[in-house]
């Protein structure tokens, strides 16, 4: 398996991360208004369900897979054998996860309509071999093989949503969606697979280590949807979830962007962690850290100045609760990035897994105690505000785990020139809003008014501080220029 470039790879998963949350996004505003809070309140509640069945389902299959596929290194034959025996495990978990989900929900329950249809996402779970190209850093396909179907399925709910009564189509449109998009995926497989023979099929021997895995990973997915389950069985009205997933599509959109390296980093880090070379592990800690800082400080200050102009636009009126959720939950996007690196690109990879299920555990723990109280009290508000310092009480851990392994001090200065820049484009993206504001100027002249001058205003305060991105597209740029 030759080496891809983290940057090309980086670029293909950012993309194929993003598509899956834009597209949806696309139809975001006219589902906020088609199906209301309530409607976009039920799906999210619902989808939160059989997520869980979806986690306990996959186990630690795709991180587990992705790891052991970078492991195999050139072996044809012995990425092959993982394939299978790891598929046929997965097949297996997915099967008993559909029985008990269809006796605990699809029977007898309120929902039992769009529990029915979401079984598609269980069966999509089954068929998911992203993992694999990811393991042998193929990134690009798994970009591919989205596109047609998540555009597809955009313009289905366009054609077919059109009223509140419309919400069962649309939890189909979205099911089917990722059920066809992991299926195309097989189409690839040949190309790596054909006329290599595999002998002695071992199903069983991956059990331990795919559950060693899986502890963290189901640790991590529950940290993240049990906010959204807990203010549904808490709040009796279920326009608060939808508040609270409408702000979720936001964050988790810009943190996306800032995580994606995440993904790409795994597999390069556990052959690097393969082969020894310690020193090449603390630069690419280096290239993270300094990376996730680069791209979380604008964002972070961008969608805070934005917010109040941003959601009235994007989700229409009577959502203005979304914006003080965003406003809270924003500073996500610096701890949940710096969890990223420490845990998914660091802990995980290096096979101190051990370390990484504490961090989140007690993040779990705080994060429940936290939500029972915070949402009786202030429903989706108090949800955003156990979210942040739960996560900064993750970070905490984490940190702690590898300071003896890394330089934590220099890794956390690396943010400074971006704070800086950072604090700089907020300042002049709020005077421009309010002069915008004066002017009677509307809310999307806001917006790009405050885009433009926060983009201008960030890269401007990074070539004064002369901060090494900056000053090397700079120069490549003028290079090709002058060539």
């Amino acid at each position: 398996m030759g080496k891809k470039s983290i940057t090309k790879n980086y670029v293909y998963n950012m993309v194929y991360q993003i598509l899956i949350l834009v597209l949806p996004l696309v139809t975001t505003p006219y589902l906020s208004r088609v199906l209301g809070a309530e409607g976009i309140g039920i799906y999210g509640y619902t989808y939160s369900i059989v997520t869980y069945f979806v986690l306990f389902g996959s186990l630690g299959v795709a991180l587990y897979g992705q790891r052991e596929i970078a492991y195999s290194g050139e072996n044809k034959e012995k990425i092959k054998k993982t394939f299978i025996e790891v598929n046929i495990f997965r097949f297996l978990t997915i099967a008993i996860a559909s029985i008990v989900y269809y006796f605990c929900f699809m029977r007898n329950n309120d929902y039992s309509v769009y529990y029915r249809i979401l079984l598609f996402e269980l069966w999509a779970a089954a068929f998911d071999i992203s993992w694999f190209f990811q393991g042998m850093e193929e990134f690009k396909k798994t970009v591919i093989r989205n596109v047609l179907v998540r555009i597809c399925s955009v313009a289905l709910v366009f054609l077919l949503v059109k009223t509140r009564e419309d919400l069962a189509k649309f939890v189909l449109i979205y099911s089917l969606a990722d059920f066809i998009g992991n299926l195309s995926l097989w189409i690839y497989l040949p190309k790596y697979t054909k006329g290599i023979k595999v002998k002695n099929i071992e199903v069983w021997k991956h059990v331990i280590p795919i559950l060693m895995l899986f502890i963290p990973q189901i640790a991590n997915q529950i940290y993240k949807i049990l906010d959204t389950t807990m203010i549904g069985k808490l709040v009796v009205d279920k326009a608060e979830t939808g508040y609270y997933e409408q702000s979720q599509k936001v964050i988790r959109l810009l943190l996306t962007i800032v995580t994606s390296l995440g993904v790409v980093m795994i597999p390069r880090m556990a052959s690097t962690f393969a082969s020894g070379n310690k020193e090449k592990i603390n630069e690419y800690m280096k290239m993270s850290f300094k990376f996730v800082f680069f791209l979380a400080f604008p964002l972070m200050f961008g969608i805070v100045s934005i917010s109040s102009s941003f959601v009235p636009v994007f989700f229409g009126q009577g959502y203005d609760k979304v914006v003080i959720l965003i406003n809270i939950m924003c500073p996500i996007l610096i701890l949940m990035g710096i969890a990223n690196v420490v845990g998914t690109q660091y802990l995980l990879p290096t096979k101190r897994q051990k370390e990484y299920t504490i961090s989140v555990t007690i993040g779990i723990i705080v994060n429940f105690f936290m939500n029972y109280f915070f949402i009786k009290a202030y429903a989706s508000v108090g949800a955003s505000i156990s979210t942040v310092l739960s996560q900064l009480v993750v970070d905490y851990i984490q940190l702690y785990f590898i300071r003896k392994d890394i330089n934590i001090g220099e890794m956390l200065l690396l943010s400074r020139k971006y704070l800086i820049s950072g604090i700089i484009m907020f300042l002049f993206c709020f005077i421009v809003g309010n002069i915008v504001q004066r002017l009677n100027g509307g809310y999307i002249l806001e917006i790009f008014a405050q885009v433009l001058v926060g983009v201008i205003s960030y890269f401007s305060m990074l070539i004064i501080l002369k901060d090494d991105y900056v000053n090397n597209f700079l120069r490549n740029l003028r290079n090709k220029l002058i060539v």
